[in-house]
């Protein structure tokens, strides 16, 4: 989900990948030419869609385990690689309440500096709330296939290291070794990841829309996600 620490989270996957023998994904864009279906910012594949899912494949006919990022929805064709085993997936999202206040925040930061974002659209914080209805569907689309790691953010932040456990296991890696320790340690919240490229980590403070909506505010975005907070466990 947009806006809920998936460049800080897919950053930390992807290192703990290097660190236990996989390979690093932007080498392996360059290695096999996949620069055109595969950002510069954090290799979002975009679409999962078989024309460009396919070829992002290849490498791991190969051998080679590296980690990739999309905030799409699972296609047919994933569907399939992932009950074969041939992808692994853990999918973070957020309070959407949450979502849309950072959505909307970093959006505005971006006018204000004369740096367009993909947020910078979103002119209202009833725009942010429409834009993250989109992606409240496709959270319902991944908490619906047997075998994801479903991650909330509020989690990673508060309980870091049990969701760290987590992730050792999907991935039947060992982080105990000091290398992967090293990355664990430098990913906390706590140690400023917002330093680091590409993980869009800003504030990193869970529920911080109590404070910022009006009354108001919180009644209605309270009451139009509810279906989705009571789903996703959430506190209205």
């Amino acid at each position: 989900m947009p806006r809920a620490g998936s460049g800080w989270y897919f950053n930390l996957v992807h290192d703990l990948v290097v660190a236990s023998g996989g390979q690093d994904s932007r080498t392996i864009r360059k290695r096999y030419h996949l620069e055109g279906l595969l950002t510069e910012v954090n290799c979002n594949i975009s679409t999962l869609r078989i024309h460009r899912l396919f070829p992002v494949m290849i490498p791991s006919f190969f051998g080679n385990e590296y980690t990739i990022k999309t905030h799409a929805s699972p296609t047919r064709f994933f569907r399939a690689l992932q009950r074969r085993g041939r992808i692994l997936s853990t999918y973070i999202f957020r309070d959407p309440r949450a979502a849309l206040l950072s959505a909307y925040e970093y959006g505005q930061r971006g006018l204000k500096n004369g740096r367009l974002n993909a947020f910078s659209h979103l002119m209202t914080i009833e725009h942010a709330a429409d834009f993250i209805d989109t992606y409240l569907r496709i959270w319902a689309e991944w908490s619906n296939i047997d075998g994801v790691l479903l991650v909330r953010y509020e989690d990673l932040v508060i309980d870091f290291d049990s969701e760290i456990k987590r992730l050792s296991i999907l991935l039947e890696r060992d982080f105990n070794h000091q290398d992967a320790r090293t990355i664990i340690d430098s990913y906390r919240s706590e140690e400023g990841s917002s330093n680091r490229m590409g993980t869009h980590f800003h504030k990193g403070e869970v529920e911080r829309y109590r404070q910022e909506f009006t009354p108001s505010q919180l009644e209605r975005f309270t009451t139009r996600f509810q279906p989705f907070l009571e789903r996703m466990g959430y506190v209205h």
